[in-house]
């Protein structure tokens, strides 16, 4: 099963480790306030202390230009019911024009789950959130707010959104 590693720096920094170690599947990312480099591998990272995932679910190369990250804390009882439902997920996005890839991705030393998606520009990424299938593809989050469904979730999810830089 293919892993993910994520670590934070400053985005010169994280361009220099990139640069090391340009025969692995890496990607900087950045935005205002910081920069990560993300490490896709069957094997060990190059990473001293990531953040480390699974990768449970995975369509398409890592790329694109805009990355969004649905951040997701879910409790240890609900990780199987939420897993459950990301493998039996309508799959519309990947029909979506701009669309570049999706990685779902089980942490394994905290309780957030990242979705991330990778996109040719935000404009692709805004209009598939004004779409049909996005409202289709979310419908199951109104049944996520009963009372019986909080068990899942830890707290609520945030959204992260990063620029990708590209190599030199």
């Amino acid at each position: 099963m293919k892993k993910m590693y994520i670590t934070t720096g400053t985005a010169d920094y994280l361009q220099k480790v990139r640069d090391m170690h340009a025969n692995e599947t890496m990607l900087l990312l950045e935005r205002e306030e910081d920069a990560v480099l993300v490490h896709e591998t069957d094997g060990k990272t190059v990473f001293k202390e990531p953040r480390r995932y699974e990768v449970i679910d995975a369509v398409g190369e890592l790329g694109g230009a805009f990355v969004v990250c649905n951040n997701i804390p879910v409790t240890d009882e609900g990780r199987p019911l939420f897993e459950h439902r990301f493998v039996q997920r309508a799959r519309l996005i990947e029909n979506e024009p701009g669309f570049v890839a999706i990685r779902v991705l089980r942490p394994l030393s905290s309780d957030t789950y990242i979705i991330m998606t990778l996109w040719e520009g935000k404009e692709h990424f805004e209009n598939w959130q004004r779409s049909k299938a996005f409202t289709k593809a979310h419908e199951q989050r109104k049944e996520e707010q009963k009372p019986s469904q909080q068990k899942i979730f830890l707290r609520p999810s945030y959204v992260t959104t990063y620029s990708v830089v590209q190599e030199k």
